[in-house]
C-alpha cells in the first residue's frame, strides 16, 4: 500500500499519510490514487482543486457548502505549516458540534480528509504557508455558508489567539445561528 489511513476522533475524519521516496534528486510523493482512497472509505470522485497561500495568524474558515452542493475535501500542505479543523455540523450526529484538529506540515507529507456535514477552517502556524485541497462538488457561491472561527461553543483551542481573518470570516454567525442542512445519518458511519 501506498498509503496509510488513520479515522480520528471522529472516525468519518481521515488524516491520510502518503509514501514517500526520497533520494539525492529530492523527494517524490503520490498523494492521491483513487483505488486506494475507495478502498479505505474515502470512494467520492474529487472534481476541483484550490490553492491559497497565507502567512502567520491568517485563519480561513469555518467553511462549508449547503447539502445540494456540499463537498467534502482533502487537504494537503505544499509549503509551511497549518492548524486544521474539521467540526461536525449534522444535526443528530452522536459528535455535533465537536471538532478534529491536527498539525499538518510540508514536512510531514500528510493530507486530512474532510467528509460532508463539516464545516473546515485552518490556520497558518508557519511564516507562510501553501494550501491545496481537493474537493467533490464544484464550488457554487449560492450555497457557501459558514460559522465562526471562535463560536463558543465549539471552544476550538486555535493556536494564535489574534487570528487574521477576512471581513466575510469575520462576520460568520455562531453554530446555532447559521444555516445548516445537513442531518446526521446513522448508515453513514
Amino acid at each position: 500500500m501506498t498509503f496509510r489511513f488513520e479515522r480520528l476522533e471522529i472516525p468519518e475524519v481521515i488524516l491520510v499519510r502518503a509514501h514517500v521516496i526520497a533520494d539525492s534528486r529530492g523527494v517524490f510523493i503520490e498523494n492521491y490514487r483513487w483505488s486506494e482512497y475507495a478502498a479505505n472509505g474515502i470512494a467520492e470522485p474529487f472534481v476541483q482543486d484550490n490553492f491559497s497561500t497565507s502567512t502567520r495568524g491568517v485563519l480561513r474558515g469555518l467553511h462549508y457548502q449547503l447539502l445540494s452542493n456540499a463537498q467534502a475535501k482533502l487537504v494537503s500542505v505544499l509549503r509551511g505549516e497549518i492548524y486544521d479543523v474539521a467540526v461536525d455540523i449534522r444535526r443528530r450526529s452522536p459528535t455535533y458540534a465537536r471538532w478534529v484538529g491536527l498539525r499538518i506540515s510540508s514536512g510531514d507529507h500528510t493530507l486530512l480528509y474532510v467528509p460532508v456535514g463539516f464545516a473546515h477552517g485552518f490556520q497558518v502556524l508557519s511564516e507562510e504557508a501553501a494550501v491545496v485541497y481537493k474537493v467533490t462538488r464544484e464550488y457554487a457561491p449560492e450555497a457557501d455558508r459558514g460559522i465562526a472561527w471562535c463560536d463558543p461553543q465549539l471552544g476550538i483551542d486555535w493556536p494564535i489567539p489574534d487570528a487574521i481573518l477576512s471581513d466575510k470570516d469575520s462576520a460568520l454567525p455562531v453554530l446555532r445561528d447559521a444555516q445548516n442542512d445537513f442531518t446526521f445519518d446513522e448508515g453513514s458511519r
